[in-house]
């Protein structure tokens, strides 16, 4: 059996792994990459694999860097099933078609302003692609095995990162071999996430190192983001927090409506300004048994909110300028109506723009967290005045104590370790700690690098 890397190595975006036999082939993941135009620039190049070779595809959860390059695979000739847990199912019906339907809004922007250095700019895929890939999926429970592809038996376990999210265990009949594969792995004491659940077998390991070169603050993030309000709105400015439309945006409504309700923040207006945000908190306020919150809690969220489901009303609230709350998607400013109102609220020293966890180089979240005093958005160059901060606590991604607090909790003793998913440095870390800590084989793969199971 082999294993190679097809994407999620030397950055956090992009993630796919191949697991192939003598006759079948198993895509675990199929990411979209995200950040610097190098990284951009492979979603367009054709597939490492033919897409109609592959057998089936196996999610570890929902987010665009995991799923997102799903629907181009369908497009490009893949016709198996695509398995998931049946939360990530459902998101994906919220987050593939939004997908599309932003990379054509940005075709048309472009096209319309001339600014891509295409005559005329395409997207990846079309909204109506993405709903095509949506009649391949297939959804499973968590500790029920299933067989995806004959010889290979599949079975999630929670990964706490987001509703719906697991890791994949994948076991080969035929050499009776376990490879797990992390996903994205949550943290121990996430606000509104249970925990990961302890891996007990696994003769090779795939673990992801986000954030495996740095520990998170030890800052209470309730306590930094009453003072942030507090001050914003005492000089009348606006807290934009642009947000993870999946799990972040639903942490994020419940600290802020927390706050209000504790009376340590003023009662300001509170805006979801994302539809596809708006849907996966339905979705979100549906599972109950996957986090921590009960429906009064959800409810709190749900009564506090205004949803900025149309495009007017979207437009109206960016010449807004009173003291509010909006959280909006995307979590690294790299598309969706965030973009809209960074262009109105960059400008203004009175506003804050609080960004909410990991950004990934190249970027406009890493620009602006960095220091820049002007970003390129719809092809012009804005100025930074207004107050930009970054509340690495409010990660979904566990940090390196936690990945291997959690690696601890089981009965490991894997023969490999393969570290991927994230920056160079970060995944060189977390292979010296997981060695130190353990003492297993680990190793940083290489992009395209097959190793034999």
């Amino acid at each position: 059996m082999e294993l190679s890397f097809l994407g999620g190595t030397g950055t956090v975006t992009g993630s796919r792994y191949l697991l192939s036999d003598d006759r079948h082939r198993l895509l675990v993941d199929c990411g979209m990459y995200q950040g610097v135009k190098n990284l951009r620039r492979r979603n367009w190049a054709p597939f490492p694999v033919d897409p109609a070779t592959l057998d089936a595809v196996v999610l570890t959860h929902a987010h665009i860097d995991h799923s997102g390059y799903l629907p181009a695979l369908v497009k490009h000739g893949f016709r198996g099933r695509i398995h998931c847990t049946r939360a990530t199912h459902e998101l994906c019906k919220v987050l593939l078609p939004d997908a599309g339907h932003l990379q054509e809004e940005d075709a048309r922007f472009a096209a319309r302003r001339g600014f891509s250095r295409h005559k005329e700019p395409h997207p990846l895929f079309t909204e109506k692609e993405a709903l095509a890939a949506l009649e391949h999926f297939e959804s499973h429970p968590y500790h029920k095995a299933f067989e995806p592809v004959k010889g290979f038996e599949v079975n999630f376990s929670p990964a706490g990162h987001i509703l719906g999210s697991a890791c994949v265990h994948v076991r080969h009949a035929g050499h009776d071999r376990t490879i797990v594969f992390s996903g994205d792995v949550g943290r121990q004491d996430d606000m509104i996430m249970r925990p990961p659940e302890p891996l007990q077998r696994a003769d090779v390991l795939v673990c992801e190192s986000t954030y495996g070169d740095r520990l998170h603050p030890d800052d209470d993030p309730a306590q930094v983001v009453e003072e942030i309000i507090k001050r914003t709105a005492e000089r009348g400015g606006v807290v934009l927090i642009p947000a993870f439309a999946v799990g972040r945006a639903q942490m994020l409504l419940y600290l802020v409506h927390s706050l209000m309700k504790a009376g340590r923040i003023p009662r300001l207006p509170v805006y979801l300004n994302s539809p596809m945000a708006i849907r996966a908190t339905r979705i979100f306020m549906d599972h109950h048994q996957e986090h921590r919150l009960d429906p009064e809690q959800c409810r709190m969220i749900d009564d506090g909110t205004h949803y900025v489901r149309t495009v007017e009303e979207s437009i109206d609230l960016t010449g807004r300028k009173f003291p509010s709350v909006i959280i909006s998607a995307s979590g690294m400013a790299s598309g969706g109506r965030v973009l809209h109102h960074l262009k109105t609220l960059l400008p203004d020293p009175r506003n804050t723009i609080l960004f909410a966890g990991f950004q990934a180089p190249g970027t406009r979240g890493d620009a602006l967290v960095h220091g820049a005093d002007r970003v390129k958005i719809h092809g012009e160059y804005w100025p930074v005045k207004a107050d930009v901060q970054n509340l690495d606590a409010l990660s979904a991604h566990a940090d390196y104590r936690e990945l291997l607090t959690w690696l601890a909790q089981g009965s490991l003793a894997p023969e490999a370790v393969y570290v991927t998913h994230g920056e160079p440095v970060a995944s060189d870390q977390m292979r010296q700690h997981i060695e130190e800590r353990f003492g297993w084989p680990t190793r940083v793969p290489e992009l395209f690098e097959k190793v034999r199971i």
